[in-house]
């Protein structure tokens, strides 16, 4: 039976006092990979770099960051580009994405591997859809997006709905929206009503990943942010109050203190 997440908080896996749920990717690529393309294409390889990090770093979950994966899979393909390009229609392009079957065909893969890989839960980390629908906006035409509004986020909520049902065979232990990005003045969890269903449906935990914290849908438990400073400070710095900390590993970051710092947070 799959671990929930509120099991995993009151017990993680690391042995910690608190869990602990570290994005390293620009890290990872930084000194695992000493700054070569992630091997997004083969997921084998991808899932045996990430194993790799984690092995050091002992994060007490696995995030797949599946924004980064779309947004060089955007970038690298220019017929996609025109596809999400062909309407001007606010969410056209973020539909368009999202319904790409070849694209998520691959993703499904890639996550599944993933899941059968790694040796703590998985948690699919994506754009929350304002942010996503913000980033795939310029597709319509225009840069700005000030114009986007609360409706047009739960619009965009619904695509990202249909597209997570992609990914009902795998043991997910939560799906993690990303509210840090363009959008200016991101919209309240509680927006994503069609996301959520998905999630309880599922018997995925669902979080949404502020700058300053992550908040849990359905629970109180909330997460507190580790500073970037944190990782280049000595060890007399303080943690921040939380249920459980997230942080994110900077890419500069010296391996050396990284390591130390690992050890403080236990």
């Amino acid at each position: 039976m799959t671990v929930s997440l509120n099991e995993l908080l009151a017990e993680p896996t690391s042995g910690r006092r608190r869990a602990v749920v570290l994005d390293s990717h620009d890290y990872a690529q930084s000194v695992f990979l000493q700054g070569k393309p992630v091997p997004w294409q083969e997921p084998m390889a991808f899932a045996n770099f990430f194993g790799q990090v984690q092995g050091v770093l002992k994060s007490d979950l696995a995030l797949l960051s599946l924004d980064r994966f779309y947004a060089q899979r955007v970038a690298a393909d220019p017929a996609l580009q025109a596809a999400m390009g062909a309407k001007t229609r606010t969410g056209y392009a973020l539909r368009t994405l999202l319904g790409n079957a070849e694209t998520t065909a691959y993703v499904i893969e890639l996550a599944t591997l993933f899941s059968q890989t790694q040796r703590v839960p998985v948690v699919l980390q994506i754009p929350s859809p304002m942010q996503w629908l913000a980033l795939t906006h310029p597709f319509s035409g225009s840069n700005d997006v000030s114009g986007l509004d609360p409706d047009n986020a739960e619009n965009a909520s619904m695509y990202v709905a249909d597209w997570l049902r992609g990914f009902a065979a795998l043991p997910l232990i939560a799906v993690l929206l990303d509210d840090r990005g363009p959008a200016v003045g991101g919209v309240p969890l509680s927006t994503y009503s069609p996301v959520a269903n998905v999630t309880d449906h599922y018997r995925w935990a669902l979080g949404q990943r502020h700058d300053d914290h992550v908040e849990l849908h359905g629970s109180q438990l909330s997460g507190a942010v580790i500073s970037a400073e944190f990782w280049s400070s000595d060890s007399g710095t303080l943690l921040p109050d939380g249920d459980f900390l997230v942080g994110e590993v900077p890419r500069q970051a010296v391996p050396e203190q990284v390591l130390s710092r690992i050890t403080a947070l236990d």
